[in-house]
């Protein structure tokens, strides 16, 4: 039986939680060491290995404003602003 355990963080020095859940998911994938880093750190080392994005700017198709968006912008497929685009998925949610 696992139980929660306070790790430091190597990176920042923070105390974090390794969960008895987090600790089962690392005996079932096999995973010998504990984890080094909080969360945060972790997060921030994954998206540092990452090529930033290239963005493309649009006209929404919605309320006429800036887009950007991360794909070359094409004439038969409607390009919508973050806020045009988040009303809609709430929408979509609010209709099912």
């Amino acid at each position: 039986m696992f139980e929660d355990k306070t790790l430091v963080c190597k990176e920042c020095g923070a105390e974090f939680v390794f969960t008895a859940r987090e600790q089962e998911f690392y005996e079932e994938k096999g995973f010998a060491n504990e984890p080094q880093r909080c969360k945060p750190c972790r997060d921030k080392r994954k998206q540092a290995g990452r090529a930033p994005r290239e963005m493309h700017e649009a006209v929404c198709n919605a309320c006429g404003g800036v887009a950007h968006v991360p794909f070359v912008p094409r004439d038969d497929r409607p390009v919508y602003c973050s806020d045009c685009f988040a009303k809609m998925k709430n929408e979509e949610t609010d209709a099912e």
